[in-house]
């Protein structure tokens, strides 16, 4: 569980402009924090398999944002790619 002072963080770190909570930076970093958590976590209790399908989704969701990112800009996604240490 991300804390909402840790979000605060993450978003100031990836975001475009003073104003950006919703870019797709910013979507990708906070996705990626919560998918580092909840690994962590499967590690830990092999049988849950309820989260093992969240985090399913959260990759499928944040693989979607990075798509639609680098279809639209480029640029931006090599950024973030090297920023986040993806790929």
């Amino acid at each position: 569980m991300i804390t909402t002072k840790r979000k605060q963080n993450i978003i100031k770190k990836s975001q475009i402009h003073t104003k950006d909570s919703g870019s797709p930076e910013v979507q990708v970093a906070i996705l990626s924090v919560r998918i580092d958590e909840l690994a962590a976590h499967l590690k830990k209790n092999v049988k849950d398999n309820a989260s093992r399908r969240g985090l399913l989704q959260m990759v499928a969701d944040r693989r979607t944002h990075l798509n639609y990112l680098k279809r639209k800009s480029k640029p931006r996604y090599d950024t973030l790619v090297k920023k986040t240490g993806l790929k």
